[in-house]
């Protein structure tokens, strides 16, 4: 069983700035990538940001220059800094892992409960 605890959504406004955490426990074999997704109302989930083992970052060209992932291995932790916000990044944002639980099981996707992130002034 794969946990992922986000935290450090909330409220603020335009060109502000937040930093989500997400921490992920629990029987982990090996883990790929980490990232974080977003989906607003009437939309469907998109990929934010990720970051391999080896620290290769992708990031949707709507955030490119204002967030940062980063990533801690030996913690397996993620976190995204995100900058100029805007209210377009209105969203529930869900940390993702890549990974398996055991040498013999295919990689798989485990998420997070989600956090919400609203900048509105």
């Amino acid at each position: 069983q794969v946990h992922l605890v986000e935290s450090g959504g909330g409220l603020v406004q335009p060109g502000g700035s937040l930093r989500l955490s997400c921490a992920a426990s629990g029987s982990i074999f090996a883990i790929f990538t980490m990232g974080w997704y977003r989906q607003a109302p009437g939309k469907q989930r998109e990929l934010v940001a990720s970051i391999t083992t080896g620290g290769s970052t992708n990031y949707a060209d709507s955030v490119k220059g204002r967030f940062t992932i980063s990533r801690d291995n030996d913690k397996n932790t993620v976190a995204l800094q995100m900058n100029s916000l805007k209210s377009e990044d209105t969203a529930v944002y869900y940390c993702n892992l890549h990974g398996q639980v055991a040498v013999f099981r295919p990689p798989d996707d485990y998420w997070g409960q989600g956090t919400q992130v609203t900048v509105s002034s």
